[in-house]
């Protein structure tokens, strides 16, 4: 087709993915051409507009590197990280809730026994974690592999230092009964990384950067789905405004202060069944 316009061009480009073999790429590419081409037309997009999304997005992949990850720091603070979650985690009552993975997981973190000290000498007041990890009926689920990480008080992942040794982080396997117990900080709220394009989509749009204060927790074991969540502390002012909408009131809970100054927080994980164990 020669003749194209902003009343056929649409249906031009959709025909092109027709042979697709793979069907579901087919679907998703279709879609995102309709709904692209739906969000030009609604919003009157003008040439210089669309130049100023495509260098957004250039500066996106330029600040990317091994230790920064633009692109989900962009997808988390538009929602869209937190929607996908909700969409592919939508588990039975009583298990619990999904969150963001995060741009700061990283692999290869150090293993811990129980009861150590995870923190690895990192800024914060110090804090006791326990709980037991459990399956929906109740059943306990021995040896877990619990990897734990947070930011310290400093607002700072150690991946975002310099050094980038591992501190405030580590992996942790639960005992015979699926009861974990560890040392770390005390979770603070700390502000997205606001330095890059996302930051400046944040502040061109009257948003703030702050998550409110949480620690990240994947486990997996055998016979159950792995479970990606935050435990997040209770009181914390930035809980009905996380920067990037991972707040589920069952992920809060409260981290109280001992005589001895220190800090405890204890939350019970229940993991659900995989498919074929349920």
């Amino acid at each position: 087709m020669r003749n194209l316009t902003q009343d056929n061009i649409t249906q031009a480009v959709l025909a092109r993915f027709a042979d697709t073999p793979d069907a579901r790429l087919k679907e998703i590419m279709t879609s995102l051409v309709q709904h692209l081409h739906a969000f030009a037309r609604e919003v009157k997009l003008t040439e210089e507009e669309w130049f100023q999304g495509i260098q957004f997005l250039t500066r996106v992949g330029h600040i990317t590197d091994e230790q920064r990850q633009e692109f989900i720091l962009l997808s988390d603070t538009l929602g869209l990280s937190m929607l996908t979650v909700a969409m592919n985690n939508d588990k039975p009552a009583g298990c619990t809730e999904a969150t963001v993975f995060g741009p700061f997981y990283v692999e290869g973190a150090p293993g811990f026994d129980l009861g150590e000290d995870v923190a690895n000498g990192a800024a914060g007041m110090p804090c006791q974690v326990r709980g037991t990890v459990r399956g929906l009926n109740g059943e306990p689920v021995p040896g877990a592999e619990i990897h734990v990480w947070q930011a310290d008080a400093e607002g700072k992942y150690d991946v975002q230092r310099a050094d980038a040794e591992h501190q405030a982080r580590g992996v942790l396997h639960a005992d015979g009964k699926g009861q974990y117990h560890f040392r770390s900080i005390l979770a603070e709220a700390y502000p997205i990384p606001d330095d890059g394009p996302v930051g400046d989509m944040l502040r061109a749009t009257k948003r703030h950067p702050w998550r409110p204060a949480h620690l990240h927790f994947m486990i997996k074991a055998p016979g159950y789905e792995t479970l990606i969540t935050h435990v997040f502390r209770d009181g914390d002012p930035y809980l009905d405004s996380d920067a990037v909408f991972g707040v589920r009131q069952s992920l809060v809970a409260d981290w109280t202060q001992q005589p001895d100054g220190n800090y405890l927080v204890e939350y019970d994980f229940v993991l659900n069944p995989a498919e074929g164990q349920r």
